[in-house]
Formats: C-alpha cells, sequence, structure tokens
C-alpha cells in the first residue's frame, strides 16, 4: 500500500497564485513514481510542474531517483519551480511561446 505523498510546503501557494491568474490547476502528487506535482492549464496550454520549496537548502529540495528518472524520460515539457513567482513565469513564458 502507498504513503500518503509528501507535499512542499509552498504547493498550497502556488495553485492559489495560479488560480487567481485563471489556470486550473489539479495536483498529482497520488500518482507517485516521480510524476510531477502538478498540471496547469491555461489558454488551451498545459505544463506539468514539479514543485520544490525555495525557502529550504538546496539537498533538502533535490530530485527523488524516481523524480529524476521520469523527469530524465519524459519527451514532453516539465519545469521545476520553487516559489510563486517561478510557477507564473513559467506559464507566462510558455504561453508567449518563449
Amino acid at each position: 500500500m502507498r504513503r500518503a505523498a509528501r507535499v512542499d510546503d509552498n504547493q498550497r501557494a502556488i495553485i492559489a497564485a495560479l488560480r487567481q491568474m485563471g489556470c486550473s490547476v489539479q495536483p498529482l502528487s497520488m500518482v507517485g513514481d516521480g510524476c510531477p506535482d502538478l498540471v496547469v492549464g491555461r489558454g488551451g496550454v498545459n505544463w506539468l510542474l514539479e514543485v520544490k520549496d525555495g525557502d529550504k537548502s538546496p539537498s533538502r529540495t533535490k530530485k527523488t531517483e524516481k523524480q529524476e528518472h521520469w523527469h530524465r524520460n519524459w519527451v514532453g515539457q516539465v519545469a521545476t519551480v520553487h516559489d510563486v513567482d517561478d510557477a507564473i513565469l513559467v506559464v507566462n513564458s510558455i504561453q508567449r511561446g518563449i
């Protein structure tokens, strides 16, 4: 039986900020196996976001082995964000085609 997934402390604030700017946000933490934490939709475009807590030391925000494997093998878009500003930047930059 799978244990409940650990969620970074800043994930709730990131979800709230993205929803406030008109995004759909679906947490994916229950998927496991290294899958990113969030799928975000806006303007017909989807993003996969791995959330890491930028207030913690780099050693405490390192991707797990399963996350590293998932990210390395995924052939679509995925980004790692550390705070609300990172998440907004990713959504806005990809929306503009940067």
